[in-house]
């Protein structure tokens, strides 16, 4: 009868230490890693990003590590996998991580005061294209090539990329600025804020997209809600004139105000322009 003794206080010892993995629950993670879509180089983005790792890891008491991916199909694979915590996406990233899985927006930005941004289409000051229609067999310049929303609010202004007779992408705004008054190109697409502050500058505003949701911060599926509801109030904390957390903002992006309340639905108007590059893309069945 000895070894049933001493085997039942075996038992006995490991269920009341917790040693047992049926009878403790899951714990929270011990760090948490940031990751985000490649909007720069690496060095640019690591400067970008860092103050906001520092920033968090502060606010949650927990080391927050940043995990740099080299092109938007990594930063949505990582998250939507689980292998980042957190990401900083473009409105089509986030999108795209939603649904490859249960991926939970925190936060979105707040610009310049704005919850929300355009893209506009502009024309030189004094061009005679007075309607989208014009732009037929005209040169037109984008940005950066893997922007897609650019091109799909394009083509939701009610002209198709072929109908183009040219177009390039030239990398950043002030190149499309320049393309447009050098008149090496016809027209161009540029975020709100670029276009509005060379409005009667040389440059004249043709079109603008409906409001657009900004830039988001979102977590993977798995991480506890009591852990989630955390990050998500640290981040709301976060202002450009707090003298703690307004560092990490102002290095994320100089127009940047801080964060706000963000649900899935405000991206609808993203899937809806972005759907008929997605349906484009699939293989044929």
């Amino acid at each position: 009868m000895q070894p049933c003794r001493t085997l039942l206080s075996l038992i006995c010892s490991l269920v009341f230490s917790g040693t047992l993995l049926a009878s403790t629950p899951p714990s929270a993670p011990q760090a948490l890693i940031f990751g985000s879509v490649a909007m720069d180089i690496p060095a640019a983005m690591h400067a970008r990003l860092t103050p906001v790792t520092h920033y968090l890891s502060d606010a949650m008491s927990m080391p927050v590590s940043l995990r740099l991916s080299p092109n938007m199909g990594d930063a949505i694979t990582e998250l939507s996998e689980g292998r980042s915590d957190l990401a900083y996406l473009t409105p089509v990233a986030y999108v795209r991580a939603r649904n490859r899985g249960q991926v939970e927006p925190l936060v979105k930005t707040i610009t310049v005061g704005e919850e929300t941004f355009r893209l506009m289409i502009v024309v030189a000051e004094n061009s005679p294209i007075q309607r989208i229609e014009d732009l037929h067999g005209k040169r037109f310049a984008f940005g950066d090539r893997g922007a897609l929303l650019q091109r799909a609010s394009v083509v939701g202004a009610g002209i198709s990329l072929e109908e183009f007779g040219e177009f390039q992408f030239l990398g950043h705004y002030d190149n499309i600025v320049r393309g447009v008054l050098s008149g090496d190109f016809d027209a161009g697409i540029l975020k709100d804020t670029t276009a509005l502050r060379w409005q009667g500058e040389g440059i004249r505003i043709l079109h603008a997209s409906p409001p657009l949701p900004p830039y988001v911060i979102a977590a993977r599926q798995g991480l506890a809600p009591e852990l989630l509801e955390r990050l998500r109030q640290a981040l709301l904390a976060a202002r450009a004139d707090d003298p703690i957390s307004g560092p990490a903002i102002r290095a994320l992006d100089a127009n940047y105000n801080g964060f706000t309340e963000v649900s899935d639905t405000d991206y609808d108007v993203v899937r809806a322009l972005i759907a008929p590059f997605e349906q484009a893309a699939r293989p044929a069945q």
